[in-house]
């Protein structure tokens, strides 16, 4: 999991993004509902570096799946340092106010789902999902393609996480 998802992201694999959604589309929350699909953003530079944001592909296929909105509600205003190699507090100031409302966000009372490709320690996710709260989010699922477990000497990977209310 973790070499596709390297190969996707760092690689420029943009067609492991259908086989990557179909492990989103397995895991999707049955038990859930929200109004609308997000993607984590990722900075304007990282993204014209990269070329496309992974996250967005992803969510794309899962709101069109699901019959949501695709909606783009928070953009990332600081640039921040790959969150690979930090440590877990260090990760969490790395991201603490790189997410902001956009001025035309207006989320009262919506579910929003998020969409990102890896959550480690879930402060990408979290620093997200305050920005959609601050919109008027009333609650946040977070859908990823893996999980990784630092915890472990090789960093295991596994696939489909769903993350609770953010």
């Amino acid at each position: 999991m973790r070499e596709l998802i390297h190969l996707y992201k760092y690689g420029k694999v943009q067609t492991l993004a259908r086989p990557l959604a179909e492990l989103l589309r397995a895991a999707l929350p049955r038990d859930e509902a929200w109004d609308a699909v997000a993607a984590v953003p990722l900075h304007w530079k990282r993204r014209w570096k990269r070329g496309f944001n992974q996250s967005e592909l992803l969510a794309r296929d899962i709101a069109r799946a699901s019959g949501s909105a695709l909606i783009a509600p928070v953009r990332r205003v600081k640039s921040t340092a790959v969150q690979a190699g930090l440590s877990n507090t260090a990760r969490r100031r790395n991201v603490a106010t790189a997410f902001q409302p956009k001025r035309s966000a207006s989320l009262k009372d919506r579910r929003i789902l998020l969409i990102d490709d890896v959550l480690t320690t879930g402060s990408t996710a979290a620093a997200c999902a305050r920005a959609l709260k601050k919109a008027g989010a009333a609650r946040v699922i977070v859908l990823t393609v893996a999980r990784a477990d630092r915890r472990s000497d090789g960093g295991r990977w596994t696939a489909g996480s769903i993350q609770g209310d953010s």
